[in-house]
């Protein structure tokens, strides 16, 4: 059966040997240098040994293949109808401690189950989740766990599901009618069940203080709990502050909101990261955390809990998410694809508040 993807992934048609996609896209090498009026020996080597090539002959079979949609097999024609026991891990970035914590569950899981790994980053960009994902398609993984930054509007999540690709998303949370694996805590009522602490320690003014929230859907998911815990309430939620940098100082800007008239008592952070952050800026500016102002995080990363004071955060089970997600998508390669026919079950797993250390009643209680 022959589909149809646009975009960085090619064409693909089921390998009729094995049931897997046929990563070399529907045309062949032979087409290829056909299209490109080089030899078979000339084509291969452009995509094996292009130093071996003159530049403009190397250009045009590679326009001929892109032409083509053909995708070169890197691990070589023996494994056409074979499984290469290895899965694809995209995740947006190593350096917020979240994704590194899942990895650990994603490792442990993959190897219990006799699997490799290949990791790659996104940097929250499509277009870049786009380039990796295509680069771990022709290394052939078997399946992929992935975390993008959008999972409702993702041009490389609707190419994969063209493709027939196996993959399961972590800590995306699909929607109940979505066809698509995943594993994750649910975002909007663990966000809301934060600010509802929040409001239960005696604070109203509260402001959401998130990164990339154009680019992540959690970070819009936990902005819609608060906002549901703040109407619930009679409160009147606040736009959320964007910050441009989880590592670097955001100083002037924290400094513009704690002295602006109606200054927040609180901020809840969409990521630990932040929240740390936002706590080292609060106390450049002479301020102490909680006596003059509570910070709430999201994520429970073990850094929070070695800070002074300990962060308070939302929990959710990091390691776990990473490993649930794996034994998702094996159980869908070990039963022959089967699971890809049948709506996939969404995997909401539990999350926890640790209200503590950096939250405290407002000063004015």
């Amino acid at each position: 059966m022959k589909t149809f993807s646009s975009g960085a992934l090619s064409v693909n048609r089921k390998d009729p040997a094995g049931g897997r996609p046929d990563t070399t896209g529907g045309a062949t090498l032979i087409d290829v240098a056909q299209a490109a009026r080089v030899s078979l020996a000339t084509a291969s080597r452009v995509f094996s040994s292009p130093h071996l090539v003159r530049d403009s002959t190397a250009q045009r079979v590679r326009e001929a293949a892109r032409r083509l949609s053909f995708r070169p097999n890197l691990l070589g024609s023996k494994l056409r109808a074979q499984q290469t026991r290895m899965i694809g891990v995209m995740v947006p970035t190593l350096e917020n401690a979240v994704f590194a914590e899942c990895w650990h569950g994603i490792e442990e899981a993959a190897l219990a189950g006799g699997y490799s790994l290949m990791l790659v980053t996104s940097g929250y960009d499509p277009a870049r989740e786009c380039e990796r994902v295509e680069y771990l398609l022709r290394h052939r993984v078997d399946g992929m766990v992935l975390t993008v930054a959008d999972a409702a509007h993702s041009t490389v999540l609707d190419q994969l599901d063209g493709e027939g690709v196996p993959y399961v998303l972590a800590y995306n949370q699909a929607g109940p009618r979505s066809r698509r694996h995943s594993v994750s805590v649910d975002n909007r009522r663990s966000a809301c069940a934060g600010v509802e602490a929040l409001i239960a320690a005696g604070h109203r003014r509260i402001v959401v203080v998130s990164g990339a929230f154009v680019a992540s859907d959690r970070a819009r998911q936990r902005f819609a709990g608060y906002q549901d815990a703040m109407r619930a309430h009679g409160l009147r939620p606040a736009a959320p502050v964007c910050l441009p940098s989880h590592t670097a100082s955001n100083a002037e800007q924290i400094r513009a909101l704690v002295r602006a008239n109606d200054a927040p008592t609180a901020f809840f952070c969409t990521n630990d990261l932040l929240a740390i952050g936002v706590i080292s800026d609060l106390r450049r500016l002479g301020l102490s955390v909680p006596r003059d102002i509570s910070v709430l995080g999201y994520d429970g990363i073990a850094l929070g809990s070695v800070v002074e004071p300990p962060l308070a955060t939302v929990v959710q089970p990091n390691s776990e998410i990473g490993a649930s997600a794996v034994g998702r998508l094996l159980a869908w390669l070990h039963d022959g694809g089967r699971a890809s026919a049948a709506p996939p079950r969404v995997t909401l797993l539990p999350h926890a508040l640790r209200v503590n250390g950096t939250v405290a009643a407002p000063p004015s209680m």
